[in-house]
């Protein structure tokens, strides 16, 4: 199984039949990965931002949980997207450029 790190994008890679651990952590940025935006299931637009009807809510969905119905989300793509704190950042750092 392989997918990527919602925050950093790091690829993890776990062998075939294993499960992503309740306390599992990214070895790159150290997120925890069985978080709600970890987790293919994961939709800001539905009700408790989750697409399995029978799922409970969770406040933190970048924080580790015990969901049931937590499934690895997908690989990103090679063009992926800074995390919001980069971007802002970014942002911060143009106003200063002289």
């Amino acid at each position: 199984m392989q997918f990527s790190c919602w925050k950093c994008g790091e690829v993890i890679q776990y062998p075939t039949g294993s499960r992503v651990g309740n306390r599992d952590a990214c070895p790159k940025c150290d997120t925890d990965l069985h978080s709600c935006r970890n987790c293919q299931n994961y939709d800001p637009g539905k009700h408790n931002q989750c697409s399995e009807p029978q799922a409970e809510w969770v406040r933190d969905k970048e924080a580790g949980n015990y969901c049931d119905y937590f499934s690895p989300g997908a690989v990103l793509r090679a063009s992926k997207r800074s995390s919001p704190a980069t971007e802002a950042k970014k942002k911060f750092d143009s106003l200063f450029k002289t």
